[in-house]
């Protein structure tokens, strides 16, 4: 066994948590204070807005959810990536600092988590164990390892008391952005916040992930296009997930590869986000660039925490509105986007259109029958701006249903990594056979 004491402790107790996040309200405020004396000793006259938004506090609010991390890292996560186009730009950035992996548990308490789990002689089940993690994220870390049977292994371990603490996190981490006057007044965003909840419990089951890893081994059997691990049920708890391990490159490091396998890599990940939404009605939501990998044509699938069922007539509804989006024909996008759940909260016939205006350029990709540039391409950007403009300066915030939020949060994520690639993806052809 290797150790490697290097790592932050993680509050494992609510009240421990909940005073970390007390102590980071205070010295919050106790910032503002020192840079309102400052500003007003300069004679201006700050807004509370401007105070609260200074890079100092930006770190304070970033680093102490970080070390938090389990729901309040995750939620920093979520909304970061989720809402980032309905929220403040200066929030957005605050809460894109956690997109960052975490540092990892000490030895110490990885020795107790271990214990904990697999009982006092949890070393009988390993030849090897390293104490170092491959990756520290929200929820838990990753480590290498190699069975009592010489088999290497990826092992996933829970950070403690993270389960405990979702919901608790969660209504802490909303107190704190609602106190921030982050959020905009009047929204109601305790329907997301109840999603994050369910979603966030889900992923800290990892009985549940081996399961969902299990549904997607057997749907993709027989397409060797794609590499997945295999549960090791053995060895596995509800806080301990061990897989076999999968060699592969990290997904970013296609920039350096020729266009062709970038662009058939990403065509790849297209193909497999339409046959989860229409044919598996299964699909894996976290678009986090470190959930793929790829072996030279081959892509490595490696995270199935986030693992979303939908219903087959919430499939329909989004065959219905690309159906539309290709045909630009706008009632009909507007009944779709009915049926599929939007609108249910009182709305503005400008404001509708402000959401379809969304949605028509979110489906840029789909207008030709032909390879989209995403790296060429300000798409990102231009979403990132009408959302903005939709929740700012129409001083309106439209929650989509929690469903569509998780399925727009990983198309919102291959886009991003199709730009980050520099890929040409023909995105309609890959759509077109679910038409």
């Amino acid at each position: 066994m290797s150790h490697d004491d290097k790592g932050t402790k993680v509050p494992g107790h609510r009240l421990a948590r909940m005073g970390h996040l007390a102590s980071l309200a205070t010295r919050v405020a106790g910032g503002m204070l020192g840079e309102g004396a400052r500003r007003l000793a300069q004679g201006e006259r700050p807004r509370a807005r401007e105070l609260l938004l200074t890079p100092a506090n930006a770190r304070r609010v970033g680093d102490q959810l970080a070390r938090l991390r389990g729901a309040a890292m995750k939620v920093g996560q979520l909304l970061s990536m989720d809402a980032g186009d309905l929220l403040p730009p200066e929030l957005a950035e605050i809460l894109a600092r956690l997109r960052a992996e975490g540092s990892p548990m000490p030895a110490a308490q990885l020795s107790a988590v271990l214990k904990q789990e697999l009982g006092t002689d949890w070393q009988r089940h390993f030849a090897h164990f390293e104490f170092r993690p491959l990756a520290a994220a929200s929820i838990g870390q990753v480590h290498k390892a190699w069975a009592d049977d010489g088999e290497p292994l990826a092992v996933k371990i829970q950070y403690p008391g993270i389960a405990d603490s979702i919901n608790s996190d969660v209504d802490n981490v909303a107190s704190l952005l609602k106190l921030s006057g982050l959020v905009p007044a009047g929204v109601d965003y305790q329907s997301l916040l109840a999603e994050a909840k369910q979603q966030l419990h889900a992923e800290a089951d990892y009985e549940l992930e081996a399961r969902q890893l299990g549904r997607f081994n057997a749907l993709l059997a027989n397409d060797d296009r794609f590499v997945l691990p295999q549960n090791r049920s053995d060895i596995s708890t509800s806080r301990l997930l061990a897989m076999s391990f999968v060699e592969g490159q990290p997904i970013e490091g296609l920039a350096e590869q020729p266009e062709a396998r970038r662009n058939h890599l990403l065509a790849l990940l297209f193909e497999l986000l339409f046959r989860e939404l229409f044919e598996f009605n299964l699909v894996q939501t976290d678009p986090n660039f470190a959930n793929f990998l790829y072996q030279d044509e081959r892509l490595v699938l490696l995270d199935f925490g986030a693992t979303r069922e939908y219903a087959p007539g919430f499939a329909q509804g989004y065959r219905r509105l690309f159906a539309a989006a290709l045909a630009d024909n706008e009632p009909a996008m507007e009944q779709a986007l009915t049926d599929i759940g939007f609108f249910s909260q009182h709305i503005l016939p400008a404001q509708k259109q402000a959401v379809i205006g969304m949605v028509r350029l979110a489906c840029e990709p789909l207008q030709r029958d032909a390879p989209f540039d995403f790296g060429n391409s300000t798409l990102a950007q231009r979403l990132r701006e009408a959302g903005t403009a939709l929740s700012m300066r129409q001083d309106y915030w439209h929650s989509p249903p929690a469903d569509a939020l998780f399925l727009h949060r990983k198309i919102g994520g291959l886009y991003l990594l199709a730009a980050r690639l520099g890929a040409r993806v023909n995105v309609r052809k890959q759509l077109q056979p679910w038409l």
